[in-house]
């Protein structure tokens, strides 16, 4: 099994995570990361390779770079997070469930429509098909 590594290159977390460089600049800007520096070189620690991966995840899920940002600052709060952290997550899961169940909802609905639509547009061909025949 290979060490850990303490530290890692711009370049080496956009391999690893499959995003550009300037995304990662961007969530540095966001105040998400906070690499060490080396000159002109950025020097990223365990904790801002785990919080890539945690804003990844994030963004999968449909959270904001706010409410990332907001659960960041909980658990920096405390060694090992709080349960402020887990409320404020357990709210967020809450609203994204209900974002999600609305969003259901409205494409059940859309779909209705598009049927709705298309059964008109097939009754009102055949209604044309049997006119073009009793006129032929």
């Amino acid at each position: 099994m290979a060490p850990k590594q303490n530290s890692y290159s711009i370049s080496e977390l956009a391999s690893e995570f499959d995003v550009t460089t300037r995304s990662i600049r961007f969530y540095e800007d966001q105040g998400l990361l906070h690499p060490t520096r080396r000159g002109q070189t950025r020097i990223y620690s365990r904790q801002d390779r785990v919080r890539m991966k945690l804003i990844l995840r994030g963004k999968r899920l449909g959270f904001s770079l706010a409410e990332i940002r907001d659960l960041f600052s909980l658990w920096d709060e405390t060694p090992s997070g709080s349960q402020k952290q887990l409320n404020l997550l357990m709210e967020i899961i809450h609203q994204k469930r209900a974002e999600l169940d609305q969003q259901l909802k409205d494409i059940a609905m859309v779909q209705l429509e598009l049927d709705n639509a298309e059964r008109r547009c097939r009754d009102a061909l055949d209604e044309l098909r049997t006119q073009k025949q009793k006129a032929s």
